[in-house]
């Protein structure tokens, strides 16, 4: 017997919460723990929003172009590569302010995705497979909730990696010393500006993956609007986290979790107030920086020269 949604009642919300919180996690996930890295080393990104959609559309062009979604992926990880070294290279000249390099990403990002974007408007691409973790249940809409595309998985699994990273290794130590003192870090023979260099070309690279998956499994389509945002949340998200990777992490599905809040409650024919609900993630992010920014509190755990030269 199929059971509609709205016959699951508090189940089927708990249910769908958790789904739509696991699949809208994911751009935050990525994006996030590309901004960590960046971060970590002493510098900021604000041009995240434009590697996401740069990420979506070249994803999304290359699974259309050659049938696989998987080469999608990689391609867009390349593209945010190439965008974090543009803007690795440009945040190390002379006089140029971090948040105006950022701010140029942005339309620069968009821009290209925009423009080499028109042409996949209309085609449907092929789709990254999915992990049915709801074989389980014989209730459909069970089954369709729990449907989670593998990056979710991948991103569970870098955000560890990255916390080893910082924590056990030389190189996260580099990081680390960089972002929190570079005068100091030179002095004990880092070479400062090659680790920022590829902790922020690297952190491109994670930010366009969770661009992959807007167009590869949620919601399947190349749109210009189609991040919503989410890579300038992304950001504040970082804040949120305290710069580390586990709480990065948590951070991601609290914001997907307030992303499918609206989605989930139409699901079960609750429709009154459903704009305001959609907008839960926008209202989190504000409640966050207002927080987060406020002169009494400290930011524990933010590195010592982050916006600084």
């Amino acid at each position: 017997m199929q059971l509609p949604p709205e016959s699951l009642g508090g189940w089927g919300l708990v249910v769908a919460l958790c789904g739509g919180a696991m699949r809208g996690s994911i751009p935050y996930m990525f994006v996030s723990l590309g901004e960590c890295l960046t971060e970590k080393s002493g510098k900021i990104n604000l041009g995240m929003e434009g590697v996401l959609l740069m990420g979506a559309m070249t994803a999304f062009g290359v699974s259309d172009l050659t049938g696989s979604p998987w080469l999608g992926v990689l391609a867009a990880a390349a593209a945010g590569l190439l965008l974090g070294a543009l803007h690795a290279w440009m945040t190390q000249q002379p006089a140029v302010n971090d948040v105006a390099a950022g701010i140029a990403m942005i339309l620069f990002g968009s821009g290209l995705a925009f423009f080499f974007g028109k042409r996949f408007v209309a085609p449907m691409a092929p789709q990254l497979p999915l992990l049915n973790l709801g074989g389980w249940s014989h209730t459909p809409a069970v089954a369709s909730a729990l449907r989670i595309s593998p990056l979710f998985f991948v991103g569970i699994a870098l955000s560890f990696l990255l916390h080893w990273v910082f924590t056990r290794t030389r190189w996260g130590l580099q990081i680390r010393a960089t972002g929190d003192d570079p005068q100091a870090a030179r002095a004990l023979g880092i070479d400062v500006n090659r680790v920022r260099f590829f902790a922020i070309t690297a952190g491109g690279g994670l930010a366009a993956i969770g661009g992959a998956h807007l167009t590869l499994y949620f919601p399947g389509i190349w749109s210009e609007g189609i991040s919503g945002g989410q890579g300038l949340m992304a950001v504040a998200l970082v804040i949120f986290a305290r710069w580390s990777p586990r709480r990065c992490l948590a951070a991601a599905l609290l914001f997907g979790g307030a992303q499918a809040l609206g989605p989930s409650l139409q699901s079960l024919g609750i429709n009154g107030y459903y704009h305001l609900f959609n907008a839960s993630p926008y209202l989190l992010t504000l409640a966050v920086m207002i927080a987060t920014c406020s002169p009494n509190r400290s930011l524990t755990g933010m590195p010592g020269a982050l916006g600084k030269k």
